[in-house]
């Protein structure tokens, strides 16, 4: 891909985009980036496939409408049952975060049991498994849902108590599939990075594919010959203040640009990147 200024486009359900957003900023820190973040619809994983494909278009769309030259779907649920369609529907190059991970997974891995877990939309769909089998059929993947997990990332209770005894409660079954790598296969899961290295210990290696992603962006972006680093902007589509308080947190800044849509309006932010 040519280098130019367009920006990059990156989509979440809600705050888990962030861990995404997070490791692009730091890899290609001359890129202008937009996020947006659907907390106004999130949890993604509980909905049927038709409505997750619906609001993923929608979020196409409102990107595509702030000229972005590419798309990152920082959702693993959308990832899992929309990719096809909007790579189908949209001109712009649409990465999605499972691919990179299921490879890095199988990379990893040394005994061949591989661990998985996401929304249960994610889980539903088998995604990683195909993906993982595809790579090497020879590998073994036990996949497990963990719904609450997203809630916990969204109320911003990475170090609540609470939190390691759901975590727990989820991943204690793992133990006795002796997985010796386990993928969070949501964005939202690395949030909570801390309390589920606690529960499955520091023999298993954990997969975050908003880092696995990098290098798949890698071969769509020309290096840059900006000096100036990137600007950011940031959309929600509900809840700003839990948003920003979160956000700042992840990404460690406290001044930002943050702005509510509701999707269907058409945004014309040229001056913005360029102000």
């Amino acid at each position: 891909m040519k280098a130019n200024k367009q920006p990059l486009g990156v989509f979440d359900s809600g705050v888990g985009g962030l861990t995404v957003f997070k490791e692009i900023r730091r890899r290609f820190p001359n890129e202008d980036i937009i996020y947006f973040g659907d907390t106004a619809r999130v949890p993604y994983g509980p909905k049927s496939k038709n409505t997750v494909i619906e609001y993923s278009i929608q979020n196409s769309r409102f990107l595509m409408q702030q000229n972005v030259k590419l798309i990152v779907i920082a959702c693993n649920t959308s990832s899992a049952v929309a990719l096809n369609v909007l790579q189908d529907n949209f001109s712009v190059p649409i990465l999605s975060v499972i691919e990179p991970g299921a490879i890095a997974a199988s990379k990893i891995t040394k005994n061949g049991r591989i661990g998985v877990i996401g929304t249960e939309g994610t889980i539903r769909s088998q995604a990683y498994t195909k993906a993982i089998k595809l790579i090497d059929s020879k590998l073994e993947v036990f996949s497990k849902p963990c719904p609450l997990f997203v809630s916990l990332a969204e109320e911003g209770w990475a170090n609540h108590p609470i939190t390691l005894k759901i975590v727990e409660e989820y991943l204690n079954g793992f133990e006795k599939e002796k997985i010796d790598t386990l993928v969070l296969g949501c964005t939202h899961y690395p949030i909570l990075k801390e309390a589920i290295r606690q529960v499955v210990g520091d023999q298993v290696a954990l997969v975050d594919s908003s880092i696995a992603i990098l290098a798949d962006m890698e071969d769509y972006l020309a290096e840059s010959t900006e000096t100036e680093t990137g600007k950011d902007l940031f959309f929600v589509s509900d809840n700003e203040d839990k948003f920003k308080a979160i956000a700042e947190d992840i990404l460690n800044i406290t001044d930002f640009s943050l702005s509510k849509v509701k999707l269907g309006e058409s945004w014309y932010i040229d001056h913005i990147l360029k102000g």
